[in-house]
């Protein structure tokens, strides 16, 4: 409406403008004309050019009368036409509007279940990330796969990446692989070395276990593996087996086998308690060893003594109470006889029961030291307590340590300390008895009227060696 307004506006100041020209024309002829003509026929010049100015500026104003309706009526009919389209461009509109309402809401539903599968995706892989930053699969080539935002869906790109970090990772767990890398030894110092990764379950070096990799990457050398476990090792890295350590458990067993202490470890643990009580412990079976030989010495000593009586000898204690009775006069009374004998056999006896008593003083001193470390070593733990506190297990090891191993360090050495004094005390018990036999014999053939023959002698010291034996 306001475009059709404009044109009439317009056309009406070309009419104007129009009529403006020809007064200027008229005018223009009158000047040039002068007062020549008389007055009667200059008014009717004027009138009938008036006239045919007025005919000229009817007809014009007819023509842009004409014109403008037409025009008029043009506009009207683009108007129509203009509100029939803007109708169907409404309606358009509404249904484009309604469509793209309901598209929005299929966008957001299926635009959640993405969001959802985008982030429990970007939050899966940062999880099998974390997890697989302390693995031995990321020694080589191998890689981890990369992190996805949580925020935007993930790009084709990205999901190829991952799937091949993830068939490359299930590759490399099933596989033995020999790679370089830089090692730290128990002093510290790194240095690259040849290292058998057996999937993601143990990495060694040398014989060597070594530890899973740390933030940084870095590896590190076990600072104790088993024996059996580290020779192993070391001839499959060396190609001269075909066997290899297997730890289920993703490398813990082989921490708690590396974390075991070696047998000086252990004996170090038991402290100046411990140290005493095998030191006792080792002078009791030196001296149960020591007085056993020389009781088995004795014993073939006098087994050879039996053979021949008739001779006593010095070397066996059985010769030297026989001479010692064979030195007496017959004179003395039997009373006199047997005391001299019970001499004899008292001045023997120490001899075979040496060391007796030190084995069994330290048999039952070792426990009772044993339970005395452990008492100091309680006493250690309870300090740490009181000290550190409870919160961290390793403060306390060492008293609980202690307290433990002398234990088994006293029973340890108590128990071979009894069977020694229960062989020592048998067997010098066996050779008194064999002693007392047959110097009884002897004092009771001193007494008889007649002396036994030295064949006699010989076949009851027979009889006595077959006892002995």
């Amino acid at each position: 409406m306001k475009r059709l307004l404009r044109m009439t506006v317009a056309a009406v100041s070309l009419g104007l403008m129009q009529i403006v020209l020809v007064q200027n024309v008229l005018a223009q002829d009158q000047a040039q004309k002068g007062f020549s003509a008389s007055p009667i026929q200059t008014l009717k010049a004027e009138r009938e050019a008036a006239e045919a100015r007025d005919r000229a500026r009817l007809s014009a104003l007819i023509e842009d009368r004409d014109a403008l309706s037409a025009r008029l009526a043009e506009v009207t009919s683009q108007l129509e036409e203009a509100r029939v389209r803007r109708e169907r461009l409404d309606a358009r509109q509404t249904e484009l509007d309604a469509r793209r309402e309901a598209l929005a809401e299929r966008r957001g539903q299926a635009g959640g279940e993405l969001d959802a599968i985008a982030g429990t995706l970007a939050s899966q892989t940062s999880a099998l990330r974390d997890d697989l930053a302390d693995s031995f699969l990321t020694l080589g080539d191998t890689r981890l796969p990369p992190r996805l935002g949580k925020d935007a869906l993930p790009r084709l790109e990205h999901l190829e990446a991952l799937a091949d970090s993830l068939m490359s990772l299930t590759v490399a767990s099933a596989q033995a692989q020999r790679v370089t890398a830089l090692v730290a030894d128990a002093s510290g110092e790194r240095r690259p070395r040849e290292v058998i990764r057996v999937g993601d379950m143990l990495a060694f070096s040398d014989g060597q276990l070594l530890h899973r990799p740390g933030p940084d990457g870095q590896l590190s050398a076990s600072a104790h593996t088993p024996g059996a476990a580290a020779e192993t090792l070391k001839n499959f890295q060396a190609g001269r087996g075909d066997r290899v350590v297997m730890d289920p458990s993703q490398g813990q067993v082989m921490e708690v086998l590396a974390q075991q202490p070696s047998l000086l470890e252990r004996f170090q643990q038991g402290g100046v308690v411990g140290y005493v009580v095998v030191t006792l412990g080792a002078l009791g079976l030196l001296a149960a060893i020591v007085q056993y030989a020389y009781l088995v010495w004795v014993s073939l000593a006098v087994r050879r003594q039996l053979r021949d009586l008739g001779r006593p000898d010095d070397d066996n204690p059985l010769g030297r109470v026989i001479r010692r009775l064979a030195s007496l006069s017959r004179d003395h009374a039997p009373e006199a006889l047997e005391a001299r004998l019970d001499e004899a056999l008292l001045a023997e006896q120490p001899r075979l029961e040496r060391g007796q008593p030190l084995v069994k003083l330290l048999a039952a001193v070792a426990p009772l030291l044993g339970l005395l470390g452990t008492v100091t070593g309680m006493i250690g733990t309870f300090q740490a307590i009181t000290v550190f506190g409870t919160g961290d297990p390793q403060m306390m090891a060492g008293g609980i340590s202690q307290a433990l191993v002398t234990t088994v360090l006293g029973l340890i050495t108590a128990v071979p300390l009894l069977f020694a004094h229960t062989a020592l005390s048998s067997r010098s018990r066996a050779l008194v008895g064999v002693i007392e036999g047959r110097a009884s014999a002897a004092l009771a053939e001193r007494l008889a009227p007649a002396a036994a023959s030295p064949a006699e002698m010989n076949k009851k010291g027979s009889a006595t060696h077959a006892n002995l034996a």
